[in-house]
């Protein structure tokens, strides 16, 4: 059993290259479950409901779609099947929204402080975001991870967005670790990171 992690800008190319990669295990005759972790019901952000209905249009018809509610049902899937995780970044998205409606029942994250977060709120996200991205490595079966890289831009603003580039830059780098293939995708193409040296060397003379 594999466990393969696609990671990239936006619009790189990496969710392409894990539905690719998934169709070929599909063909082969192994069921395939893809996560999802976004409503089109929610709100009225359409500029995302449009990004979310062009994702469904490229999936193949053999996938299985499962969205996440709240819970971890979504990592139960039957040991003979690809489970297809798109993406780890919006997933931590709806790990962050739960606990601050937990703690901050009456607020949305989106009206946080700029610089404070409520008192335990980084402890509970953490904790939660490591359990996922534990059962994750640690599934018995084919399991694709898409994922956002992070972190190459100007540092966030809010104090939200900098908990969250480094839980996902971390569990980024754990995933990868522990990954039997690894890749940057990078303007659709594909630069293999599980090639690539885990430590510098000092050059020699």
């Amino acid at each position: 059993m594999a466990l393969v992690v696609f990671t990239g800008g936006a619009r790189s190319g990496k969710s392409s290259a894990a539905q690719d990669l998934a169709r070929t295990r599909l063909a082969d005759g192994v069921g395939v479950t893809v996560a999802v972790f976004g409503h089109t019901s929610e709100g009225q952000d359409f500029e995302y409901a449009e990004r979310i209905r062009r994702h469904q249009a490229d999936r193949p018809a053999g996938f299985h779609t499962q969205e996440y509610d709240g819970e971890l049902h979504w990592l139960d899937t039957p040991r003979d099947e690809l489970l297809l995780v798109d993406c780890l970044g919006t997933l931590l998205g709806r790990v962050m929204e739960g606990e601050w409606k937990r703690i901050c029942p009456e607020d949305s994250l989106a009206e946080a402080d700029n610089d404070v977060l409520p008192e335990g709120f980084e402890e509970a996200c953490t904790e939660r975001f490591d359990e996922i991205v534990t059962a994750l490595r640690a599934r018995a079966a084919d399991t694709i991870v898409v994922t956002n890289q992070v972190g190459d831009g100007i540092v966030p603003f809010f104090a939200s967005g900098r908990l969250f580039r480094d839980l996902l830059g971390r569990a980024n780098r754990h995933l990868v670790d522990s990954a039997d293939a690894a890749y940057l995708t990078v303007a659709g193409r594909l630069i293999s990171l599980s090639a690539l040296p885990r430590a510098a060397h000092w050059p020699h003379d």
